[in-house]
């Protein structure tokens, strides 16, 4: 059952994203910014709801009321990677417009790839090192002062569950040069939807939102350090299975 679930998953949005993205780029050019991303969060939500429908993949918010607390303050939001749900789902789950740091071979995809191009997000090139990171901390700052909230993946790519990943600093380091606050993330995603698995597995994905860190008061070492340990802590809570001895 979760094969045939999961072939019949693919094949709408092997159907539906190319109408979609096809959509978006007959509407964009009348559009400013803010409205393509709401034109755009269309695809997000709908793919959420067709993956709890036929998936049988729903979520739960634990910590929801730390995001509505901060509506109206600069945040930088840093999340486990594990999964592409998030990475689909954020956008239909987030209170605040989000832009999201990526590298630029995402760009390349047909339809979704073209279609992300369009909006205001920061894609870098990774092989350029101190350069990326300069582009990181200049386009951010103009992003949060534009009301919206910029989301990292500090450890860079999807990481398998219950691994010990190395998480970069840069999120830390954008979040501490421009005061932003820091908001952590964990989540058990990869319980139902695995990194590069086509079979999607039904259950209930928690996200957890952790309590926001005032960055004025530490020095982007600490921020770091204590997103870092938040965020494992907190997913062996919420997914104590993939952490079990082996």
């Amino acid at each position: 059952m979760i094969q045939i679930r999961s072939t019949l998953f693919f094949i709408f949005l092997l159907l539906f994203t190319p109408v979609y993205a096809v959509m978006c780029f007959i509407f964009f050019p009348f559009m400013n910014a803010s409205r393509r991303y709401d034109l755009v969060s269309g695809w997000n939500i709908t793919v959420v709801q067709i993956a709890k429908y036929l998936c049988k993949i729903n979520y739960t918010i634990k910590g929801a009321e730390n995001l509505e607390k901060m509506i109206d303050k600069p945040v930088v939001l840093l999340s486990k990677h594990q999964s592409a749900w998030e990475t689909i789902a954020f956008i239909a789950l987030m209170p605040k417009q989000l832009c999201f740091v990526f590298k630029r071979e995402l760009l390349w995809i047909p339809f979704f790839g073209w279609a992300l191009g369009m909006l205001k997000m920061i894609h870098i090139d990774r092989s350029k090192g101190a350069a990326a990171a300069h582009s990181i901390a200049s386009q951010g700052k103009k992003h949060l002062a534009d009301g919206n909230w910029i989301i990292i993946f500090p450890e860079g790519t999807r990481t398998a569950r219950g691994s010990n990943p190395t998480y970069r600093k840069g999120g830390a380091k954008l979040a501490s040069n421009t005061g932003a606050w820091v908001i952590p993330i964990a989540h058990n995603a990869g319980q139902c939807w695995p990194r590069n698995s086509f079979l999607k597995s039904p259950g209930t994905i928690t996200v957890s939102i952790g309590e926001p860190m005032n960055t004025a008061t530490m020095s982007a070492e600490e921020v770091h350090q204590k997103t870092v340990s938040w965020i494992e802590s907190e997913m062996r809570v919420i997914d104590p299975q993939a952490y079990a001895p082996k």
